[in-house]
This record gives structure tokens, sequence and C-alpha cells, in this order.
């Protein structure tokens, strides 16, 4: 089967690779689409801490089910699906709580053994797989992940009915999560980002404000001019001095949720932080709780994937498709890399 490696830093090479085999757990997915999510540009940038070139790259996915193995219960072929890409060890205290995420043995696409979602087909353990509902198309069924880890973050946040909330940051993760944000009953939302077109984006799935903070030096002390502190403040971006932005935009007692993947160290004002009750709180992907809500708001049409989804490009073009993810070419937002025509 053709998949699509980081070989290198920034070397993205479509290989022939034998397919998987499928064990008794397994199902066998014949991949209609994969996104390019920002972990996957980490690695694309030899800077992801554990997903290390060369590897088959991807983790976002949908497609078919065209095989399972002899113990699957509840996938049958021909179901259109969509995966949760990570598995736990199941007999660690967290795994037994449904904390698949704070596993010390997690397992996730790309590490290991467990070739990446960017290729013609993707094996997964079926514990992992989920039916999409009649109502969604593929296009939907591939935020499925993306989105989880937006309502993780929310969910983090504990966002109320009517809360001012801030998003820093309005790439696709910062876009699905201003979509969780708005669902959660947040009355007032500012997205800021550096690029004028993805903040065009975030008012159309609903932010109240924005604002490109690309040559203001005064921003925080602007916003709270105009808008006030604000309840809570999700951090999508791991640009330097953002967790200090972020703690600057908030209440007394506010809470920040921390979503990027951060590199190198990020500073923080301790008095800031302690001697106003505020919140620092980290985000760690998903749990099943969570992809199940997410399959939920896209089924019922709470997030519009005419906006995130901006790019389609078949395999073939997957270097194409890195780079402009990388450098931000041709107001992309989400860019899918394809396998098959769209039902």
């Amino acid at each position: 089967m053709k998949a699509v490696f980081v070989e290198t830093a920034y070397q993205i090479q479509v290989k022939e690779v034998e397919q998987p085999p499928v064990q008794s757990n397994d199902v066998l997915i014949k991949v209609k689409a994969a996104g390019i999510c920002g972990s996957d540009i980490h690695t694309y940038k030899g800077l992801h801490p554990f997903r290390k070139p060369p590897v088959v790259i991807g983790h976002e996915v949908v497609g078919e089910v065209v095989q399972v193995g002899e113990a699957v219960k509840n996938i049958k072929v021909g179901d259109r699906v969509t995966v949760e890409p990570q598995t736990g060890c199941g007999t660690c205290q967290y795994c037994l709580a449904g904390r698949i995420n704070y596993c010390e043995n997690r397992g996730a696409p790309g590490v290991g053994d467990w070739y990446g979602t960017m290729a013609e087909y993707f094996v997964a353990p079926e514990s992992c797989v989920l039916r999409l509902p009649d109502q969604m198309d593929f296009d939907q069924g591939v935020l499925v992940e993306p989105l989880a880890v937006g309502v993780h973050a929310v969910r983090k946040a504990e966002i109320q009915l009517s809360e001012k909330v801030a998003i820093l940051g309005a790439g696709p993760i910062g876009l699905l999560t201003l979509a969780c944000v708005k669902a959660a009953g947040a009355t007032t939302i500012l997205v800021t980002d550096v690029l004028d077109y993805c903040l065009q984006s975030a008012q159309k799935l609903g932010a109240t404000h924005t604002l490109n903070i690309k040559e203001k030096v005064n921003w925080v002390e602007e916003i709270k001019a105009q808008i006030g502190p604000f309840d809570k403040v999700l951090v999508t971006v791991g640009v330097p001095d953002i967790i200090n932005q972020a703690l600057g935009l908030l209440r007394k007692g506010g809470r920040v949720v921390t979503i990027a993947m951060f590199h190198g160290e990020q500073s923080i004002d301790i008095a800031n932080l302690q001697g106003t009750e505020k919140e620092i709180v980290g985000c760690m992907t998903y749990t099943r709780e969570d992809t199940l809500a997410a399959i939920e708001l896209l089924a019922n049409g709470y997030v519009d994937t005419d906006v995130i989804i901006t790019h389609k490009l078949p395999y073939e073009k997957a270097a194409e498709g890195f780079r402009m993810v990388d450098k931000k070419e041709n107001s992309s937002i989400k860019v899918l890399i394809t396998f098959a025509d769209k039902r």
C-alpha cells in the first residue's frame, strides 16, 4: 500500500509499504482522508517529543471498514468510521478510570509499530474505532479527533453559561475549540491570531471579538480596556510569553487552559498567579467521553466544516500539503490528504 512518510525533517515521501496484519481484535480501514494536524507539523520539523522520523505520519482519519478480526464484535465490514487514536495498557489506575490519556504506556499512531493514518489502509484495535452516525459525512468524520481536543479543553476549563472566554490562536484547534466554547454557552468570545484570514474564519464560527496581535505590543491592556477581564483563557499556540499574556487577560480566580504543544520554557509571573488565585491547567488529548461528545456536536451541525477544511489534496501531493500548513500558504487552515473519492 502507499503511505506518507516524514522521512527526515521537512522531507515528505510517498512510499510503498506492506499492509499491516489484521489481528483478532483489529479493524482494517480503507482510508478516505487524513487530516494534517499541528502536531504532525511538529514531527515534520523534527520537534515532536515522541513521534520521530522516519514515520508514517497522521492520526486524524476517516474511512470505511474492509476487514475485521475474528474477535471483533461491534464493528462490521462496510461501516463508515473514525478512530480515537490512542491506546492504554488497560490495567493501570488511569485506564481503569477511563483516562487513557494519562496512561504511562499510552500508544498512538506513528509511535512504535503502529503506522500513522496517512496510508491507503489503517489498522486499529476495535476499542479505538467509532462508527459515524448516518447523517455525518466524511468531512465531518475526519474532524472528530481534533474537535475532541476542543471538547476536552472546554471541560478542563469548566466553562459556564454567559462566561467571557478568550482563545489565543486561530489555527484548526483554536477554531474547533471556539465551536466548543460557543456550544458551552459562553457569550463573549475573543479570538486572537497574527493572520487576518484565520480571524475571519473565527468570526464565521461565532467569535464576538477578534484581534490581530502581530504588531501590537500592549494588546492585553487594550483588550481589557475594551472588554474587561476574562473568566477563562484557552491557549492554542505555544509562542513565547503566551502564558503571561493569558494570565494578564484573566479576572481574579480565572483559569488558563494550555492546549498547545510547547517547545522550550515559558515564563510565568508567579505573583500574578498566586496573588490573584488564578489557575493554569494542562490539557492532554481527550477521553472517550470527549470523543463521543465531538461526534454528537458534528452530527448536530455545531461545526461548519466548510470554514475549517480549506484544502483537500491527493496523497501524491502530501509534501505540498505539509508545506502549505507549515508556511500558512493559500489561506490554509485544515488540509486533508485523501486516498479515495469522498462518498
